[in-house]
């Protein structure tokens, strides 16, 4: 906070507005808003009135961190959450220095920009859907391409890709009422909505990623409750093994990792790839 900061609103005035708006972070927050209006009470009164109808902070701000890096987060654009930054430092520790990884609903391009930064080696392409976020992803300078999962993507890159990193939609559609009261006032249900039991879109990842990944490839899903389980014959039958469940300090499931290893001769009596489990906390 400068010097010239209007005396008029404090840090801790600001808080505890915003605490008894009911923000349980609203220290932070306040520092956040404060810091983005950069002395500018107008436009710290502004900025603070979106907040208080529920409007994401990082739309308010602009901005947002993860794994420690600034990422721009457009109006409109999902905000990437804490709970996807292991799968990212993950995607990370399995992407060789000159590898090629991609990114899938790549939203702001917080993961890709996260192996970008990690690994300035490596190619690292994303894709998402959604207008704006490719727009924000390619404002985070990413190689982003507007299209449903693979489709956009380089034909170049089939069967040379050593890590597949992927946040789809994974809710299952009956329990979208239960997210936070107003998740759906700002954000789109297509951020979140994953099918009657949630694995449609993850589904899809399986089936489509072994056209691009390299034998010894990487797959990394984040998803939750029992979809790991619930996907155990989609990964053996399509070539996975080595399946890892990402487990966080809690132990709640937080998603996959399974290396690309289709049998060279597969047979009936192979029984499809190999798959082993184990929890790992991340």
């Amino acid at each position: 906070m400068g010097a010239d900061m209007p005396t008029s609103t404090t840090l801790a005035e600001l808080a505890a507005r915003l605490s008894r708006a009911g923000f349980i972070s609203a220290e932070d927050e306040a520092s956040e808003l404060m810091a983005r209006a950069a002395g500018d009470i107008r436009l710290l009164d502004s900025l603070v009135a979106r907040r208080l109808t529920g409007e994401p902070l990082a739309w308010v701000t602009g901005s947002t961190s993860f794994c420690g890096i600034e990422i721009r987060i457009d109006p409109g654009v999902y905000v990437p959450r804490w709970q996807s930054e292991p799968l990212a430092r993950r995607a990370v520790d399995c992407l060789p220095a000159t590898g090629v990884a991609i990114d899938l609903c790549t939203g702001s391009g917080a993961i890709a920009r996260t192996l970008m930064v990690n690994r300035p080696g490596a190619q690292v392409v994303a894709s998402d859907i959604d207008a704006r976020a490719v727009a924000c992803a390619a404002a985070n300078g990413v190689e982003v391409y507007r299209g449903d999962l693979f489709d956009p993507l380089p034909r170049t890159l089939e069967g040379r890709v050593d890590v597949i990193v992927a946040v789809v939609p994974y809710v299952p559609t009956p329990e979208l009422p239960l997210l936070q009261r107003d998740t759906f006032a700002f954000e789109s249900t297509l951020s979140y909505d994953g099918g009657t039991d949630g694995t449609d879109i993850l589904r899809r990842v399986l089936r489509e990623s072994p056209r691009f990944l390299r034998r010894g490839g990487v797959l990394l899903l984040e998803l939750g409750g029992n979809q790991a389980e619930e996907l155990g014959e989609d990964l053996a039958r399509l070539g996975y093994v080595d399946v890892s469940v990402l487990s966080d300090e809690d132990g709640d499931v937080r998603g996959i990792e399974a290396t690309f290893a289709p049998p060279p001769r597969p047979s009936p009596a192979s029984g499809g790839g190999r798959s082993t489990r184990r929890f790992r906390k991340v």
